[in-house]
């Protein structure tokens, strides 16, 4: 089933304490492009975010907005060596005692020794991270798909309507069309006895190559039959493709060129406002489809 190009999807997941939360708009775009807002830990992966995302969903405009929670990014990445700190607390109170002073050990004198913090390995949090934010991302984008698909419904819904209505309007134009041959016929008679006030003069033969030529040039039925092939292209890529868009769309210039011949062909008021009609719905149909993936 075809899905819109407009929606939005949201997604939070956390792991090991680090929350992410993705949120995603979609809006119309003639091919796919991926705008993100990634906090400073996520950008060097800028590249990498975007690929999921491209593996996902095939056209439209995409916001991405992510935000950490309890990131690594916004810790200090250092650790307490408490092994360092209690010897050199023990050393520095053994030193007072030598020296007898009255002064006790502050912790201004623990921070003179640098070695009492470690660098922190951030692989771990760095895992748990990009882990909370790819779950996030995935809540997201199936939420973003699920709305696509319930607005692809209601559009499919409105062409299937119009379609038919085109289809009905076709079998008119095919009667028309049948009904004026035998009229043209007749009319073409009374003209040629009009004229020479008597029809005997007129070869037979010649007459009857003339209202043949004059009849294929009436007759729209291979016009119609090549228009009921792209309705039922129309709707078998409705119901069954993905990413029907532009196949949706190439066909709808096909039927816009069969209805612009009918009009040519078909010197009849009826008929031109049943193709007017027509178009009418084409141009309808045409601005739907802008908005399906």
């Amino acid at each position: 089933m075809i899905q819109s190009m407009t929606g939005y999807g949201r997604g939070e997941a956390s792991v090991d304490g680090i929350s992410a939360v993705v949120e995603l708009r979609s809006v119309n775009s003639r091919f796919l492009e991926v705008a993100t807002r990634l906090p400073r830990s996520l950008s060097l992966r800028e590249n990498e975010i975007r690929e999921l995302v491209r593996s996902k969903i095939l056209r439209g405009k995409i916001t991405l907005a992510a935000n950490m929670l309890g990131d690594a990014s916004a810790k200090v990445p250092l650790s307490i060596n408490k092994e360092a700190a209690k010897s050199y607390y023990k050393l520095l109170r053994e030193l007072r005692a030598v020296v007898k002073l009255r002064e006790t050990v502050k912790l201004e004198h623990l921070l003179s020794f640098s070695d009492i913090f470690e660098s922190q390995d951030a692989s771990e949090s760095d895992a748990a991270e990009w882990n909370a934010f790819t779950k996030a991302l995935a809540l997201a984008i199936d939420n973003l798909r699920t709305m696509r698909e319930k607005e692809g419904h209601e559009l499919a819904n409105d062409l299937v309507a119009r379609i038919n209505g085109m289809q009905k309007r076709l079998d008119v134009i095919e009667k028309l069309s049948k009904e004026r041959i035998p009229e043209e016929r007749t009319r073409l008679q009374e003209r040629i006895t009009a004229l020479l006030g008597d029809n005997s003069t007129v070869n037979a033969d010649r007459l009857e190559l003339e209202i043949a030529l004059l009849a294929d040039k009436l007759d729209v039925t291979e016009e119609c039959v090549r228009f009921r092939s792209h309705n039922k292209f129309f709707l078998e890529a409705l119901e069954k493709e993905e990413g029907a868009g532009r196949k949706l769309n190439f066909l709808i210039q096909e039927m816009n060129r069969e209805a612009n011949t009918i009009g040519s062909k078909s010197n009849d008021t009826a008929i031109a406002h049943s193709v007017v009609a027509i178009k009418e719905e084409l141009e309808k149909i045409r601005e739907q489809i802008q908005n399906i993936e």
